[in-house]
Parts: C-alpha cells; structure tokens; sequence
C-alpha cells in the first residue's frame, strides 16, 4: 500500500477511534407523589429491607437505572402516612430481584441475517404491610409483583437501560394498583379517610 493511502487509511482510523460512544442518560427517581396519600391510623410508620441484593449474576438489579429495592422504599413513603396517635405500620421489602437468563440464538446463516431476543430479565418484588399494636399484628397486607422481558441481541447500553427503567416503572405501577386495592379491601377501620 502506498504511503499517502497508509498515512490517510491511520487518518481515518485515529477519527473513528476518538468518537465517543452517546452519554449515558440519566432517569428520574420513580416516585408517587402525584398520588394522594393513604392515611393509616397510627402514630408511626416503618420501612424494613429485608431484601439482600446478592450483586452476581444472575442477579441484575444492582444494574437498574431505579433499582426495584429504591422504588419501592419510595413508594412507602409517599403513599404511606401516619394520620393517627398509636400503633404502627411496619412495610417490609421481603423481595425486589431481577435476573438475568441467557436465551438460544440461532446460529447459522439465518441467524446472521436475523436480530434475535438475547437474554431474559424477570422481575419479582414482594412487600409486605402490617399493622402493629402492642406487639401484635392486627391487619396485613401482601403483594407481589412481576415482569419479564426479552431484548434484542443489538441493543445498545442505553437503550438497555431505557428498558429497564421502564419496566420497573411498569411493575411499580401495577404494585401500587395493587397493594392499594390491598390495603383498602382489608384495613377496614385502620384506613382513614
């Protein structure tokens, strides 16, 4: 190869070489404060974490651009408010995971031609709210929530990212839906209007 087509061949190497690959973009914490507040009659409320978060595989949550754990801590305290003079509400994050499964891609010529679903991500968060006086539960409330979702083999980081966020913005929204209809259809008197 001649040395002017060389030199400009390293020219045009060196350039797509410094491209940066996008920003990555950032997400907004997911929140409820858009929803009016359900008022519980008691004098406190506690959020517990039970939750480990192992960070390996297959586990991804750590990952997340709002880890499920977060949203859900969230969640309690927005909607949760203590609007009364004894006893507590004691909302327990039991589990908020996501993994992650490898799925089969075909090989082969058609698999070149073809952009096959890569990997699986299933969602699973189960919390749990119970009212407490005197040491002893009197009214409980259990919800779990799920997701799964498959993405495409090539899919960029960011685009990742926006799935994920968007799925547990998904799943949080069916948990609220659900743990309110909980609380409602079970607190009786503890619900305060």
């Amino acid at each position: 190869m001649p040395a002017p087509r060389r030199a400009l061949l390293i020219a045009i190497l060196a350039l797509a070489s410094c491209a940066s690959p996008p920003p990555a973009p950032t997400y907004p914490d997911i929140r409820f404060t858009d929803r009016p507040p359900l008022k519980l009659d008691v004098a406190a409320i506690e959020v517990r974490q039970d939750y480990q978060m192992p960070f390996k595989a297959p586990n991804v949550e750590h990952l997340f651009p709002v880890p499920p754990s977060r949203a859900l801590e969230n969640w309690a305290h927005d909607r949760l408010k203590a609007a009364g003079h004894a006893g507590r509400a004691i909302f327990t994050i039991r589990v908020a995971s996501v993994t992650e499964t490898d799925l089969p891609v075909q090989q082969g010529i058609t698999g070149l031609f073809t952009t096959q679903p890569s990997e699986r991500y299933d969602l699973t968060m189960t919390a749990r709210l119970t009212i407490n006086e005197n040491g002893l539960d009197v009214r409980s409330a259990n919800v779990t929530t799920t997701r799964s979702q498959s993405l495409l083999q090539n899919i960029t980081p960011n685009q990742r990212d926006q799935a994920w966020y968007d799925m547990t913005k998904a799943a949080m929204a069916d948990f609220d839906k659900q743990m309110e209809s909980e609380i409602r259809n079970t607190f009786g008197d503890y619900l305060m209007p």
